[in-house]
């Protein structure tokens, strides 16, 4: 089983994977450097896969990562978290945010419903990262991770709303749906938010609600230069 490892540095955050006679899958830029007895393969994707990436923001190309070494990858403002998959569990991960998984994990796509995916601002046909055990996967997010568990039998109910888009990732059980927060214009106005993001079911969801001041400082700055350019 590959060691999945965050280490920290000068301010930053980075992964570190411990191989033996293993393999990992990686987001396609991810590597920084490796040690040892190690070897990076591409494997083209298949046109279905290729147009799918294309409309979700998603790679299409993952290389994999073989051999008996350390992996090192790209350290970033933000952080990551590590789940660890059971037999058959089943994720979706949102867009742009898979980092790192073992080989075993098998990867698909999931496609939000046409009318969520509309309203929510990504055009008519939105898919994100299914991830599927067993397995170790790895996520990268702008801060600190929360793990919630919605049910009826949960102290936090079965149904999370958010302002935004906070969720990283969520068990397959739960259904995402995006809706205004009321249908009069005047209350709408009122409340200052435009559309809500709702989480409801039975699963789990891994939030992350406040960003590491680097990762916020990076991104304000990253936004003032674009507008600049404009």
């Amino acid at each position: 089983m590959a060691k999945f490892d965050i280490e920290h540095s000068e301010g930053t955050n980075y992964a570190r994977v411990g191989l033996i006679d293993e393999t990992v899958v990686i987001e396609r830029g991810a590597m920084s450097h490796m040690r040892g007895a190690l070897k990076m393969k591409g494997k083209l994707a298949g046109p279905i896969r290729l147009m799918r990436a294309a409309l979700s923001g998603e790679e299409a190309l993952r290389p994999t990562i073989s051999g008996t070494g350390t992996l090192y990858l790209e350290s970033t403002f933000g952080g990551f978290h590590v789940m660890e998959l059971t037999d058959g569990e089943k994720w979706v991960v949102e867009s742009g945010a898979f980092w790192c998984s073992e080989a075993k994990v098998k990867q698909t796509f999931h496609r939000e419903r046409i009318s969520t995916s509309f309203w929510s601002g990504k055009g008519f046909l939105d898919f994100q990262t299914k991830v599927v055990g067993p397995g170790k996967v790895m996520i990268c997010s702008p801060g600190p991770v929360e793990e919630i568990t919605l049910g009826k039998d949960s102290p936090h109910g079965d149904q999370f709303i958010a302002d935004g888009p906070i969720v990283l990732a969520r068990t397959s059980g739960i259904e995402y749906s995006v809706r205004l927060p009321s249908l009069l214009p005047w209350r709408r106005a009122a409340t200052g938010e435009t559309l809500l993001q709702v989480y409801q079911g039975e699963g789990r969801l891994l939030v992350c609600t406040t960003p590491f001041w680097r990762y916020k400082i990076a991104q304000y700055r990253s936004h003032s230069h674009a507008e600049l350019l404009t």
